[in-house]
């Protein structure tokens, strides 16, 4: 399968892609492709949500987010970003995703694919940012990537948990310690190894990651892990930063990017307009990292 190179430094297109009718061999080159451009972008997608949980499915496990308050109304494996009240209730949650991240970063198994199909597209500022963290791993100083080698990362949910309707008048320590309790800090490796690419990642984002330990678990100097965020652009907040790409999309658009490569970062409008993206995430046929289990 051979996609329209995109015009930036990430990503491809397919103009016509029917996912229903699509063979187990264009599936399986689709994600080929995904893990070599990081961003594949189908054109002229028309479907149901049905039909969305169905292409999720031929790509792998599906990941069902573990708070409800995200879940589409009738399918619970889509999660909902949504500015937009149907019936007089909240569609899904608002602003989701307004910081540097790789999804599920905080968990011990995050997933190989996510899946974006906007429903409702702004008509200002609308797309994604993106960087490509095993290019942003390779432009790091040899020093730096010294002092990092075969180091862990923790990443916890604290810094950016959304606080839902039942939450309102508890106590934020009462909070805090659900929160930790439901999502311990995660360790990853802060550099790994993509297991279908062989390349080496630099997997750490500003919303998640909190502290570097070395092999034997003791922690590194608070200092490198502000160091790598600058030096990959993440803290950049004029977003002009040579490696971040901003991704647009367009109606029936739908959007898989490899999520063990790239942190991304939502663009929302000033002014809000309407807008509504369903997800679906999914486990593909290998281990998170090479060495996982």
């Amino acid at each position: 399968m051979v996609g329209s190179k995109l015009d930036a430094a990430i990503g491809t297109s397919i103009a016509e892609f029917d996912p229903a009718s699509a063979s187990d061999a264009e599936m399986n080159a689709l994600r080929q492709l995904v893990y070599t451009e990081k961003i594949v972008i189908l054109k002229g997608q028309r479907l149901t949500p049905a039909q969305f949980v169905a292409l999720g499915a031929r790509l792998g496990e599906i990941e069902t987010y573990y708070q409800p308050m995200y879940h589409h109304p009738e399918f619970e494996e889509i999660f909902v970003s949504s500015n937009v009240s149907a019936n007089g209730k909240q569609l899904g949650v608002p602003q989701t995703g307004k910081f540097w991240h790789a999804d599920y970063q905080f968990m011990p198994r995050p997933f190989g694919l996510t899946l974006i199909y906007p429903q409702v597209i702004p008509k200002a500022n609308r797309g994604t940012y993106f960087i490509d963290m095993g290019r942003a791993y390779q432009k790091l100083p040899a020093e730096l990537q010294s002092r990092i080698a075969g180091s862990t990362c923790l990443h916890s949910a604290r810094r950016y948990f959304k606080i839902r309707p039942s939450d309102v008048y508890r106590p934020i320590s009462e909070i805090m310690a659900e929160v930790e309790r439901e999502t311990p800090p995660a360790a990853h490796p802060t550099v790994l190894t993509h297991p279908a690419t062989g390349e080496q990642v630099l997997y750490i984002s500003e919303g998640f990651s909190c502290a570097l330990e070395d092999a034997a678990g003791n922690r590194l100097d608070e200092a490198i892990l502000p160091e790598l965020l600058t030096s990959t652009g993440q803290l950049d907040r004029t977003f002009t930063h040579e490696n971040i790409h901003l991704q647009t999309f367009d109606e029936g658009d739908l959007l898989i990017w490899d999520n063990r490569s790239l942190v991304h970062r939502a663009r929302h409008t000033t002014k809000p307009e309407p807008a509504v993206s369903f997800r679906v995430t999914v486990y593909d046929d290998h281990p998170f990292h090479a060495g996982a289990q």
